[in-house]
């Protein structure tokens, strides 16, 4: 009896060829499973990389951007300062604009290309170093770089130059861009000389094409995504090497390969690709509407005559899931690309009704302009939803005015009937950017619309040799024969309102001059400050 028990147990502890050949084929199922995810992981870790590199390149090129509009106000006024050229006055005052701005580093006067004062340097005695441009924009600003003794350590120096003033961009806002391992590259896109155009060098076998055009994707062993200014004259760069992205996210790759291996490839597979979609920049989009996670900010628009706020811009701004800010040129696009920028102008309108119901009651011409995309013109429910929401809150067509762009006025067909539909029910219609895009005289009288509002391109031309300047006169004359209003965005400085001002047709202007884009509570300060400063202007009875 226990020869038999034993030999039991024996057999018991010999493997069968079927249950090897079970286990093998388990081992060796677990084995592939967690190769492929393994080899799952690193795609998706390069994927996501891309939508992050996508997000980064749209972050910097709006910060370049208002870094390029801030350097350019500031040596606009430096140049008609009021002191005289390199007093201690005049030091002074830059001075002040240099520690009230947000991006600069420096300012001052050079003529011949040597620097005669500066607002760190003082005053130089005997200014020896020439220095050459390294190029020049074609806006007329003269570009330098790294130029002596304004280098900091190994950071790389921009100056800029206007006239007789140059301004120094802060070296540590181009090293605070970079995430690392995520590097940073700027490009000039208009300098003929291409070895000069390399501001902030980087990203190796790149050529100018992976430089100046709008686009992301694999070059080499790096993935970049390049994002260029529609107003100005650079285009930025986020890179990465792919041996950095993948150890960067070492975890996450062999979590993937523990996953597969125990569930298997394709499970996997779907568990990562719904992480991750879920975590895409649509969804975050989505959800963000979905809970009304949207900021609206109010920019004023004032009369010139007058210099009183008689009504504003609602603009959107969303900040993501990880506290990156998104420009309204990157998720608005996404949201018309996806099919629901419609719930963003929903929400916008219910913002706007519902933060201006006092005002529309207590100032009945008071006017707040919204955005609306094409695809809202082409939608059948767009004008009963705008009928029933300001029905609802028992507010006026007149209060609202829609600002439609000129590449949304390109689909004809669309736009001519509902502009006609809009205008019957009394609501504003603007043409947004005027001067950039399709208008010409004859599509003007067909669409019918009450103003235009002319693009600070041509603006920030007053006071430079741009042939934008000579456009201006025939611009608001043509506004005038056609019983136009108009409306001048980007005005920063008091020469720009000026040169408007003195022309005899009504005329409004929205720019930071007369205000920031500020969120409601700020807006309603600055409106009551308004209202108080013109009744004290209204002489006693």
């Amino acid at each position: 009896m226990r020869r038999i028990l034993k030999s039991r147990i024996l057999a018991s502890r010999v493997l069968t060829p079927r249950a090897l050949i079970a286990m093998l084929a388990t081992i060796l199922g677990a084995v592939c499973a967690g190769l492929a995810g393994y080899l799952l992981g690193g795609v998706l870790t390069l994927k996501w990389t891309e939508i992050r590199l996508e997000q980064l390149a749209g972050r910097t090129m709006t910060e370049a951007d208002a870094s390029s509009r801030e350097s350019r106000a500031v040596l606009a006024a430096m140049n008609t300062s009021p002191y005289q050229y390199c007093t201690d006055g005049e030091i002074a005052y830059f001075r002040d604009l240099v520690f009230q701005s947000e991006f600069l580093k420096e300012a001052g006067r050079m003529r011949g290309g040597r620097i005669d004062c500066s607002a760190t340097l003082g005053r130089l005695k005997r200014p020896e170093m020439q220095y050459e441009p390294d190029f020049s924009q074609a806006d007329g600003i003269k570009v330098y770089k790294d130029p002596a003794p304004l280098i900091m350590g190994d950071l790389t120096v921009i100056g800029l130059q206007m006239g007789d003033s140059f301004v120094v961009i802060s070296p540590y806002l181009e090293a605070h861009r970079a995430v690392p391992p995520i590097r940073y590259a700027s490009t000039a896109i208009n300098d003929p000389r291409w070895q000069f155009g390399r501001l902030i060098a980087g990203l190796p076998q790149a050529t100018r094409i992976n430089l100046t055009t709008n686009g992301q994707g694999r070059l080499g062993e790096s993935l970049f995504a390049t994002r260029c200014s529609t107003r100005y004259f650079n285009c930025v760069t986020d890179y990465i090497s792919i041996p950095d992205a993948l150890q960067a996210s070492h975890g996450e790759i062999i979590a993937d390969t523990v996953v597969g291996g125990l569930i298997g490839a394709f499970f996997g597979f779907i568990c990562s690709f719904a992480y991750r979609r879920n975590r895409s920049m649509a969804q975050q989009l989505r959800r963000a509407i979905l809970k009304d996670k949207l900021r609206v900010v109010y920019q004023p628009i004032v009369d010139l005559k007058t210099r009183r706020i008689v009504g504003a811009e609602a603009l959107a701004r969303w900040t993501d899931e990880e506290g990156f800010v998104v420009g309204p040129d990157i998720f608005v696009r996404l949201a018309e690309e996806r099919g629901f920028v419609r719930e963003i102008t929903k929400l916008v309108l219910r913002h706007i009704l519902s933060d201006f119901a006092d005002v529309f009651l207590r100032r009945p011409d008071f006017c707040i302009n919204m955005n609306v995309a094409v695809v809202d013109l082409t939608d059948s429910g767009f004008l009963p939803m705008l009928d029933v929401s300001l029905d609802n809150a028992g507010v006026s067509a007149r209060n609202l005015a829609l600002e439609i762009t000129e590449g949304s006025t390109a689909a004809r067909q669309f736009a001519l009937e509902t502009i006609l539909h809009l205008r019957q029910r009394g609501f504003g219609v603007e043409i947004d950017d005027f001067g950039t895009g399709y208008s010409s005289l004859s599509y003007l009288q067909d669409l019918a619309v009450d103003a235009i509002k002319i693009d600070r391109a041509f603006t920030h031309a007053i006071g430079t040799e741009s042939v934008k300047v000579s456009i201006l006169p025939q611009i608001l004359a043509m506004a005038k024969t056609l019983s136009l209003g108009v409306v001048v965005e980007g005005i920063e400085t008091t020469q720009q309102a000026d040169y408007f001002a003195v022309y005899d047709q009504p005329i409004l202007a929205q720019g930071w001059l007369f205000g920031h884009p500020v969120p409601l509570e700020e807006f309603h300060r600055l409106l009551g400050a308004d209202e108080e400063k013109a009744l004290a202007s209204v002489p006693a009875i």
